[in-house]
């Protein structure tokens, strides 16, 4: 019987709980992040999809989406509010007029810096409590994770 139907069959304490625990540790590095970031204005969302833009010259909207697997409601949002703060600039696919190419501003780029740091340093003190060995097959265990979902519809 796999972890999900033993899951089901029983109650789980939340300490066991796969689903718990992401989330928990979702929002203490979140938390982390929140800290390392100081007075900027950057969510952790906000520098996921800064970061997704920058992976490439111009993406479109669906690739944002594909990169950081949050939903296309949310990341048409996210997009909007970041192109009002000037980070990002929006303008109408060449071969598809229906879709946006997505693009950094310089004030983007330097947004993206300082985020970078902050994710940086709350990775730290996420993984703090970790041996190097730890660290490495966590690191590891979510990728594969991630990597056999894919992302969310």
């Amino acid at each position: 019987m796999g972890l999900n139907m033993l899951n089901r069959t029983r109650n789980v304490p939340s300490d066991l709980s796969v689903m718990h625990l992401l989330h928990r540790g979702s929002q203490h590095a979140e938390e982390m992040f929140s800290l390392s970031i100081g007075n900027s204005d950057i969510t952790p969302r906000q520098y996921e999809v800064l970061s997704a833009v920058a992976a490439k010259d111009s993406v479109s909207q669906a690739d944002i989406v594909s990169a950081t697997g949050i939903d296309r409601s949310t990341t048409a949002d996210l997009v909007g509010r970041l192109v009002k703060k000037g980070w990002l600039q929006r303008r109408r696919a060449k071969d598809d007029a229906r879709a946006y190419a997505v693009r950094l501003t310089a004030a983007g780029k330097k947004a993206m810096k300082i985020g970078e740091g902050a994710c940086l340093e709350a990775d730290e003190k996420v993984l703090a409590g970790l041996s190097s060995a730890q660290r490495t097959k966590l690191i590891k265990a979510l990728g594969a994770i991630v990597q056999e979902l894919g992302s969310p519809a």
